[in-house]
Protein backbone atom coordinates (compact mmCIF):
# COMPACT_ATOMS: atom_id res chain seq x y z
CA UNK A 1 0.00 0.00 0.00
CA UNK A 2 2.89 2.35 0.84
CA UNK A 3 4.47 1.64 -2.55
CA UNK A 4 1.19 2.34 -4.36
CA UNK A 5 0.51 5.62 -2.54
CA UNK A 6 4.13 6.76 -2.74
CA UNK A 7 4.34 6.15 -6.48
CA UNK A 8 1.02 7.94 -7.03
CA UNK A 9 2.19 10.94 -5.00
CA UNK A 10 5.47 11.20 -6.91
CA UNK A 11 3.72 10.60 -10.22
CA UNK A 12 1.36 13.52 -9.64
CA UNK A 13 4.16 15.81 -8.43
CA UNK A 14 6.42 14.94 -11.35
CA UNK A 15 3.40 15.48 -13.58
CA UNK A 16 4.24 19.19 -13.33
CA UNK A 17 7.65 18.40 -14.81
CA UNK A 18 6.00 16.37 -17.56
CA UNK A 19 3.67 19.25 -18.46
CA UNK A 20 6.63 21.63 -18.63
CA UNK A 21 8.49 19.25 -20.94
CA UNK A 22 5.32 18.81 -23.02
CA UNK A 23 5.08 22.57 -23.59
CA UNK A 24 8.61 22.93 -24.93
CA UNK A 25 9.03 19.64 -26.80
CA UNK A 26 5.49 19.05 -28.08
CA UNK A 27 3.72 22.41 -28.30
CA UNK A 28 6.62 24.74 -29.08
CA UNK A 29 8.57 21.98 -30.84
CA UNK A 30 11.87 23.18 -29.33
CA UNK A 31 14.42 20.86 -27.63
CA UNK A 32 14.91 22.73 -24.35
CA UNK A 33 17.60 21.30 -22.08
CA UNK A 34 17.13 23.95 -19.40
CA UNK A 35 14.94 21.53 -17.43
CA UNK A 36 17.74 20.05 -15.31
CA UNK A 37 18.85 23.51 -14.23
CA UNK A 38 15.39 25.01 -13.68
CA UNK A 39 14.23 21.95 -11.70
CA UNK A 40 17.15 22.32 -9.31
CA UNK A 41 16.62 26.09 -9.25
CA UNK A 42 13.06 25.63 -8.01
CA UNK A 43 14.29 23.06 -5.52
CA UNK A 44 17.01 25.39 -4.19
CA UNK A 45 14.74 28.46 -3.94
CA UNK A 46 12.00 26.49 -2.20
CA UNK A 47 14.43 24.87 0.26
CA UNK A 48 16.15 28.14 1.13
CA UNK A 49 12.89 29.98 1.83
CA UNK A 50 11.49 26.99 3.72
CA UNK A 51 14.54 27.03 5.99
CA UNK A 52 13.84 30.75 6.49
CA UNK A 53 10.29 29.87 7.55
CA UNK A 54 8.38 30.69 4.34
CA UNK A 55 7.38 27.41 2.60
CA UNK A 56 4.44 28.87 0.66
CA UNK A 57 6.49 31.85 -0.48
CA UNK A 58 9.14 29.35 -1.55
CA UNK A 59 6.72 27.81 -4.05
CA UNK A 60 5.76 31.20 -5.52
CA UNK A 61 9.39 32.31 -5.73
CA UNK A 62 10.34 29.04 -7.42
CA UNK A 63 7.75 29.67 -10.17
CA UNK A 64 9.18 33.15 -10.77
CA UNK A 65 12.77 31.87 -10.74
CA UNK A 66 11.92 29.13 -13.25
CA UNK A 67 10.24 31.67 -15.52
CA UNK A 68 13.39 33.83 -15.43
CA UNK A 69 15.54 30.81 -16.33
CA UNK A 70 13.26 30.10 -19.29
CA UNK A 71 13.53 33.74 -20.38
CA UNK A 72 17.33 33.52 -20.38
CA UNK A 73 17.22 30.44 -22.60
CA UNK A 74 14.68 32.12 -24.85
CA UNK A 75 16.84 35.24 -25.19
CA UNK A 76 19.90 33.13 -26.06
CA UNK A 77 17.88 31.34 -28.73
CA UNK A 78 16.13 34.33 -30.28
CA UNK A 79 18.30 37.40 -29.72
CA UNK A 80 21.74 35.76 -29.68
CA UNK A 81 20.86 33.23 -32.40
CA UNK A 82 22.29 30.33 -30.41
CA UNK A 83 21.07 26.83 -31.28
CA UNK A 84 18.24 25.77 -28.91
CA UNK A 85 20.19 22.77 -27.60
CA UNK A 86 23.31 24.85 -26.89
CA UNK A 87 21.21 27.64 -25.36
CA UNK A 88 19.65 25.18 -22.93
CA UNK A 89 23.06 23.72 -22.04
CA UNK A 90 24.49 27.19 -21.39
CA UNK A 91 21.62 28.15 -19.10
CA UNK A 92 21.73 24.80 -17.32
CA UNK A 93 25.49 25.13 -16.73
CA UNK A 94 25.16 28.67 -15.42
CA UNK A 95 22.32 27.69 -13.11
CA UNK A 96 24.57 25.20 -11.32
CA UNK A 97 26.56 28.08 -9.80
CA UNK A 98 23.40 30.10 -9.20
CA UNK A 99 21.80 27.19 -7.34
CA UNK A 100 24.88 26.73 -5.16
CA UNK A 101 24.77 30.44 -4.33
CA UNK A 102 21.07 30.23 -3.38
CA UNK A 103 21.78 27.25 -1.13
CA UNK A 104 24.55 29.16 0.66
CA UNK A 105 27.43 27.36 -1.09
CA UNK A 106 26.18 24.08 0.35
CA UNK A 107 25.50 21.10 -1.89
CA UNK A 108 22.47 20.08 0.18
CA UNK A 109 19.95 21.50 2.63
CA UNK A 110 17.87 19.59 5.18
CA UNK A 111 14.25 20.57 5.78
CA UNK A 112 13.52 17.90 8.39
CA UNK A 113 13.13 20.35 11.25
CA UNK A 114 11.37 23.05 9.21
CA UNK A 115 7.70 23.56 8.43
CA UNK A 116 6.86 22.55 4.85
CA UNK A 117 3.61 22.81 2.92
CA UNK A 118 3.06 19.11 3.68
CA UNK A 119 3.51 19.60 7.44
CA UNK A 120 1.14 22.54 7.29
CA UNK A 121 -1.43 20.27 5.67
CA UNK A 122 -1.04 17.80 8.55
CA UNK A 123 -2.03 20.62 10.91
CA UNK A 124 -4.96 21.71 8.77
CA UNK A 125 -6.33 18.15 8.58
CA UNK A 126 -5.75 16.62 12.02
CA UNK A 127 -6.48 12.94 12.21
CA UNK A 128 -5.99 12.38 8.48
CA UNK A 129 -3.21 9.97 7.50
CA UNK A 130 0.00 11.72 6.41
CA UNK A 131 0.16 9.79 3.13
CA UNK A 132 -3.36 10.92 2.30
CA UNK A 133 -2.39 14.54 3.05
CA UNK A 134 0.59 14.24 0.72
CA UNK A 135 -1.63 12.73 -1.95
CA UNK A 136 -4.12 15.58 -1.59
CA UNK A 137 -1.42 18.22 -2.06
CA UNK A 138 0.08 16.39 -5.05
CA UNK A 139 -3.32 15.96 -6.70
CA UNK A 140 -4.30 19.57 -5.98
CA UNK A 141 -1.02 20.91 -7.40
CA UNK A 142 -1.31 18.82 -10.57
CA UNK A 143 -4.97 19.77 -11.06
CA UNK A 144 -4.41 23.51 -10.53
CA UNK A 145 -1.38 23.71 -12.82
CA UNK A 146 -3.11 21.65 -15.52
CA UNK A 147 -6.24 23.84 -15.33
CA UNK A 148 -4.21 27.07 -15.49
CA UNK A 149 -2.18 25.84 -18.46
CA UNK A 150 -5.25 24.60 -20.33
CA UNK A 151 -6.93 27.99 -19.88
CA UNK A 152 -3.72 29.78 -20.86
CA UNK A 153 -3.38 27.89 -24.14
CA UNK A 154 -6.96 28.85 -25.03
CA UNK A 155 -6.08 32.56 -24.87
CA UNK A 156 -4.79 34.56 -27.83
CA UNK A 157 -1.16 34.38 -26.72
CA UNK A 158 -1.56 30.67 -26.00
CA UNK A 159 -2.86 30.09 -29.51
CA UNK A 160 0.10 32.08 -30.85
CA UNK A 161 2.47 29.72 -29.02
CA UNK A 162 0.70 26.70 -30.48
CA UNK A 163 0.80 28.21 -33.96
CA UNK A 164 4.51 28.99 -33.60
CA UNK A 165 5.22 25.35 -32.83
CA UNK A 166 3.20 24.26 -35.87
CA UNK A 167 4.41 26.78 -38.44
CA UNK A 168 6.80 29.51 -37.37
CA UNK A 169 6.97 31.13 -40.82
CA UNK A 170 3.20 31.48 -41.01
CA UNK A 171 3.09 33.14 -37.59
CA UNK A 172 5.86 35.54 -38.59
CA UNK A 173 3.96 36.40 -41.77
CA UNK A 174 0.96 37.27 -39.59
CA UNK A 175 2.98 40.09 -37.96
CA UNK A 176 3.32 38.25 -34.65
CA UNK A 177 6.58 38.66 -32.73
CA UNK A 178 7.84 35.07 -32.83
CA UNK A 179 10.77 35.85 -30.54
CA UNK A 180 8.53 37.12 -27.74
CA UNK A 181 6.23 34.14 -28.16
CA UNK A 182 9.13 31.68 -27.82
CA UNK A 183 10.52 33.44 -24.77
CA UNK A 184 7.11 33.41 -23.07
CA UNK A 185 6.57 29.73 -23.90
CA UNK A 186 9.94 28.75 -22.44
CA UNK A 187 9.21 30.87 -19.36
CA UNK A 188 5.89 29.06 -18.81
CA UNK A 189 7.51 25.68 -19.41
CA UNK A 190 10.36 26.21 -16.96
CA UNK A 191 8.11 27.79 -14.32
CA UNK A 192 6.12 24.53 -14.19
CA UNK A 193 9.36 22.54 -14.00
CA UNK A 194 10.71 24.76 -11.21
CA UNK A 195 7.45 24.41 -9.26
CA UNK A 196 7.86 20.65 -9.52
CA UNK A 197 11.34 20.94 -8.03
CA UNK A 198 10.03 23.21 -5.28
CA UNK A 199 7.34 20.70 -4.26
CA UNK A 200 9.75 17.76 -4.45
CA UNK A 201 12.17 19.53 -2.09
CA UNK A 202 9.45 19.97 0.53
CA UNK A 203 8.06 16.49 -0.13
CA UNK A 204 11.35 14.66 0.42
CA UNK A 205 12.56 16.99 3.20
CA UNK A 206 15.89 17.98 1.64
CA UNK A 207 17.43 19.66 -1.38
CA UNK A 208 20.49 18.37 -3.21
CA UNK A 209 22.39 20.23 -5.91
CA UNK A 210 22.49 17.08 -8.07
CA UNK A 211 18.75 16.36 -7.86
CA UNK A 212 18.18 17.61 -11.39
CA UNK A 213 20.66 15.25 -13.05
CA UNK A 214 18.77 13.13 -15.57
CA UNK A 215 15.44 14.81 -14.78
CA UNK A 216 14.91 15.60 -18.46
CA UNK A 217 14.78 11.88 -19.19
CA UNK A 218 12.10 11.47 -16.51
CA UNK A 219 9.97 14.19 -18.08
CA UNK A 220 10.39 12.85 -21.60
CA UNK A 221 9.55 9.34 -20.46
CA UNK A 222 6.34 10.58 -18.85
CA UNK A 223 5.27 12.49 -21.97
CA UNK A 224 6.09 9.62 -24.32
CA UNK A 225 4.42 6.96 -22.17
CA UNK A 226 1.28 9.09 -21.96
CA UNK A 227 1.28 9.46 -25.75
CA UNK A 228 1.53 5.69 -26.18
CA UNK A 229 -1.73 5.15 -24.32
CA UNK A 230 -3.75 8.04 -25.76
CA UNK A 231 -2.93 9.78 -29.03
CA UNK A 232 -4.37 13.25 -29.29
CA UNK A 233 -3.31 16.55 -30.85
CA UNK A 234 -5.42 18.58 -28.42
CA UNK A 235 -3.25 20.56 -26.02
CA UNK A 236 -5.55 20.20 -23.01
CA UNK A 237 -5.75 16.46 -23.37
CA UNK A 238 -2.00 16.28 -24.01
CA UNK A 239 -1.26 18.05 -20.71
CA UNK A 240 -3.53 15.69 -18.77
CA UNK A 241 -2.05 12.67 -20.56
CA UNK A 242 1.43 13.84 -19.50
CA UNK A 243 0.36 13.61 -15.86
CA UNK A 244 -1.06 10.13 -16.46
CA UNK A 245 2.20 9.14 -18.16
CA UNK A 246 4.14 10.43 -15.16
CA UNK A 247 2.09 8.27 -12.79
CA UNK A 248 2.54 5.20 -15.01
CA UNK A 249 6.27 5.87 -15.25
CA UNK A 250 6.56 6.04 -11.46
CA UNK A 251 4.81 2.70 -11.10
CA UNK A 252 7.12 1.14 -13.69
CA UNK A 253 10.17 2.47 -11.85
CA UNK A 254 8.78 1.29 -8.51
CA UNK A 255 8.19 -2.22 -9.84
CA UNK A 256 11.63 -2.34 -11.45
CA UNK A 257 13.56 -1.13 -8.40
CA UNK A 258 11.53 -3.12 -5.86
CA UNK A 259 12.43 -6.38 -7.58
CA UNK A 260 15.77 -8.10 -7.13
CA UNK A 261 16.55 -7.74 -10.84
CA UNK A 262 17.82 -4.16 -10.62
CA UNK A 263 20.01 -2.63 -7.88
CA UNK A 264 19.23 0.86 -6.59
CA UNK A 265 22.07 2.46 -8.56
CA UNK A 266 20.54 1.25 -11.86
CA UNK A 267 17.63 3.74 -11.66
CA UNK A 268 19.03 6.02 -14.38
CA UNK A 269 19.74 3.06 -16.65
CA UNK A 270 16.20 1.75 -16.18
CA UNK A 271 14.85 5.22 -16.99
CA UNK A 272 16.95 5.43 -20.15
CA UNK A 273 15.78 2.01 -21.30
CA UNK A 274 12.14 2.95 -20.71
CA UNK A 275 12.56 6.13 -22.77
CA UNK A 276 14.34 4.21 -25.54
CA UNK A 277 11.59 1.59 -25.71
CA UNK A 278 8.88 4.25 -25.66
CA UNK A 279 10.56 6.24 -28.45
CA UNK A 280 10.99 3.09 -30.54
CA UNK A 281 7.40 1.91 -30.08
CA UNK A 282 5.89 4.02 -32.92
CA UNK A 283 8.50 2.71 -35.36
CA UNK A 284 7.80 -0.86 -34.28
CA UNK A 285 4.07 -0.34 -34.72
CA UNK A 286 4.65 1.09 -38.20
CA UNK A 287 6.82 -1.86 -39.22
CA UNK A 288 4.24 -4.32 -37.90
CA UNK A 289 1.49 -2.51 -39.83
CA UNK A 290 3.55 -2.60 -43.05
CA UNK A 291 4.19 -6.33 -42.62
CA UNK A 292 0.50 -6.95 -41.95
CA UNK A 293 -0.47 -5.08 -45.12
CA UNK A 294 2.13 -6.99 -47.15
CA UNK A 295 0.91 -10.33 -45.81
CA UNK A 296 -2.67 -9.37 -46.61
CA UNK A 297 -1.71 -8.30 -50.15
CA UNK A 298 0.24 -11.49 -50.71
CA UNK A 299 -2.64 -13.66 -49.50
CA UNK A 300 -5.05 -11.74 -51.74
CA UNK A 301 -2.77 -12.26 -54.75
CA UNK A 302 -2.52 -16.02 -54.09
CA UNK A 303 -6.31 -16.29 -53.98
Amino acid sequence: MVLILGSLQLGLLYGLLAMGIYISFRILNVPDLTAEGSFTLGLAVSASLTVAGHPVLGLAAAVLAGALAGCVTGLLQTKCKIHPVLAGILTMSGLYSVNLCIMGSSSNLSLISNATIFKLMYGWLPGVDKDICKLLIAALAAAIVAAVLILFFRTHIGLCIRATGDNEDMVRASSIDVHSVKILALAVSNSAIALCGALIAQYQGFADINSGVGILVVGLASVIIGKLFVRSDKVGRGLVISIVGSVIYRYIIALATSSSLFPAYALKLVSAVIVGVALSAPAWKEQMEIRRIRRGGKAHAEN
